[in-house]
């Protein structure tokens, strides 16, 4: 390329255009950069915000699983307890069906009324049965003997009456009467 003074003109003119359009770049430029910053900074405050929002969930989700341990180890212990309570008593309860069964078929709600009031007697009498009945029951060893004995002097009693004279027609006498309403 020749340096004529067009040549030289020309490049001077785009030198100079290009250097006066510099500033107004570089002002873009700079209003470029300063929506970037505002963006940028919009977006560190939602950055922030969401941060803050996750950090107070997986606290919540912290205690959600504390308390998520503490239903499971219910959960367990109860199963445990439920499986001990069913080895236990399946066998028992299996037996005891038919008569179960049986009992429930056969009970009528008169007898299930007269059970409700047997034992709200029970009371009662267990204190009876405490206080007469088993103090009775101790001397019956020493009673025995004692009805015997008077067994027979009340049949030697019944064969001496029966010997005495006169005593065969006061018997029929009294019969009468009974039979006569007297």
């Amino acid at each position: 390329m020749e340096l004529t003074p067009r040549t030289l003109f020309s490049l001077a003119r785009t030198t100079v255009e290009t250097a006066v359009a510099v500033p107004g770049r570089v002002l873009d430029l700079l209003g470029a950069a300063e929506s970037v910053v505002r963006r940028a900074d919009g977006l560190v405050a939602r950055t922030e915000r969401v941060l803050a929002e996750t950090e107070a969930l997986v606290e919540r989700a912290k205690v959600v699983t504390a308390s998520a341990d503490g239903i499971t180890a219910d959960i367990a212990r109860t199963a445990r307890v439920s499986r001990e309570l069913m080895d236990d008593y399946a066998p028992l309860a299996r037996q005891a069906q038919p008569l179960a069964r049986r009992f429930v078929e056969e009970l009528s709600p008169h007898e299930v009324d007269a059970a409700i009031e047997l034992v709200d007697q029970l009371p009662v009498l267990t204190k009876h049965i405490m206080e007469d009945v088993l103090p009775i029951l101790t001397t019956l060893d020493k009673v025995g003997p004692e009805i015997h004995q008077l067994l027979e002097v009340t049949k030697d009693m019944k064969q001496a009456i029966l010997g005495i004279p006169g005593f065969s027609f006061l018997r029929r006498r009294g019969e009468e009467k009974e039979e006569d309403g007297q």
